[in-house]
């Protein structure tokens, strides 16, 4: 699906590596490549023409997030150097004012590390109690379990939309309601999300949410945080300085300026959040209904044809996500990623920054394979006739 749109796609890439960073389709270069040779000028601070143009591309960005998680003005959407910078600033811009010592946030051992490192140095700092919630057999969030979790000191309940290493998606909404009828704050990590789903943060009823855009198409170095207002007009800048102060004076006032304006201090990421609108507008195009539904056949026909392999192990052969884990039996992750690339085959294999979850595997390192809408039954047919081949993996890449 739109292949043509992918330069790098032409040099017989297969490239499976889509949950850690996306491939650019040729219209976000394009859109970056005019803001610097058509109106190259920096985001509000301009009183000429070719300023006014990024001012207004800067901000029609903003209205697309909005619009595209269905927040309820754009004012909510605040933009970042990808979903760690967002996870932070929720953490310790909002939340290290906001919780007391004693207070207790649930995570489950399934997260990325930027939804757990935060949380632990709060920990240190403040004395809050991190606790997980109790993952299933198949490695899954279940609602009874994140119930059974919250006691009368449970403040905040932070999870991922769809995690990096299971791919399982949490019933987000259903979570919302439980958080907010015992007075808890719901925090939501989209990195894995937001590329692959219709994510609806109202009907979620979720309080923050932080996602990036190199993983949905955009470039790098650009994300997003989104917040309720009432709770992003509590929250205290990580940056204080240009563009986002009204004025200050000698005697050492300071008068800062709106949600979000002074959540965004300094020159922002213009290429970045221009670019980011474009694969907004992209995604929009293609319909993400119809690209969650084409990578969850094409995810069906990849467990199909792994399962039929008795040396493959599977970890989260159920889940309904673009994510595979395995593993070759007997092979390290690393030696399999070598050597797939040496086939032109490109994997993640390690840990994929969740390193508590040997807790729960009793391994250290998966192969995985992330899909997009990009990919086909062909790629998959190849990587399979590879894998097929790879009891000589030893004399290929030593």
């Amino acid at each position: 699906m739109n292949r043509e749109d992918f330069k790098l796609l032409e040099n017989n890439l297969i490239y499976f590596d889509n949950g850690a960073t996306t491939l650019k389709p040729k219209v976000v270069r394009d859109a970056i490549n005019d803001y610097y040779d058509k109106y190259s000028a920096n985001a509000h601070r301009g009183d000429y023409k070719i300023s006014a143009i990024v001012d207004s591309l800067y901000e029609d960005t903003r209205k697309k997030v909005a619009n595209f998680i269905n927040a309820k003005e754009p004012s909510e959407i605040v933009f970042t150097s990808g979903t760690t910078n967002g996870m932070n600033m929720i953490v310790f811009g909002f939340f290290k004012k906001y919780l007391k010592e004693g207070d207790e946030v649930l995570i489950t051992l399934s997260e990325h590390a930027s939804n757990i490192i935060p949380w632990f140095i709060l920990q240190k700092e403040i004395g809050i109690k991190v606790k997980y919630i109790e993952l299933n057999d198949k490695h899954e969030v279940e609602i009874n379990n994140v119930r059974n979790a919250i006691t009368n000191k449970t403040k905040v309940i932070s999870l991922a939309y769809i995690t990096n290493v299971i791919g399982d998606e949490r019933p987000i909404k259903e979570i919302s309601k439980l958080a907010h009828d015992n007075n808890i704050l719901m925090v939501v990590d989209a990195a894995q999300g937001a590329p692959h789903k219709k994510i609806n943060v109202q009907e979620d009823d979720i309080d923050f949410m932080a996602f990036s855009g190199h993983k949905m198409y955009g470039p790098t170095g650009i994300g997003v945080l989104y917040g309720k207002f009432d709770l992003l007009d509590k929250m205290i800048p990580m940056n204080y300085g240009g563009g986002m102060n009204a004025m200050f004076t000698k005697d050492g006032y300071v008068e800062l300026r709106e949600i979000p304006t002074r959540l965004e201090g300094g020159t922002p990421n213009i290429e970045g959040v221009i670019g980011l609108g474009e694969a907004v507008t992209y995604l929009e195009n293609i319909g993400i209904d119809k690209i969650n539904e084409y990578e969850k056949n094409l995810r069906k026909y990849l467990i199909d044809e792994l399962s039929k392999l008795d040396f493959i192990e599977i970890y989260n052969k159920d889940n309904d996500s673009n994510i595979v884990a395995f593993n070759i039996k007997g092979v390290f992750a690393q030696d399999t990623a070598v050597y797939l690339d040496k086939y032109n085959i490109c994997v993640r294999a390690g840990n994929h920054c969740a390193k508590i979850l040997n807790n729960v595997f009793n391994i250290n390192n998966t192969v995985r394979i992330s899909l997009s809408f990009y990919n086909n039954k062909e790629e998959i047919d190849l990587l399979i006739n590879v894998l097929k081949n790879s009891a000589n993996i030893w004399k290929e890449i030593l």
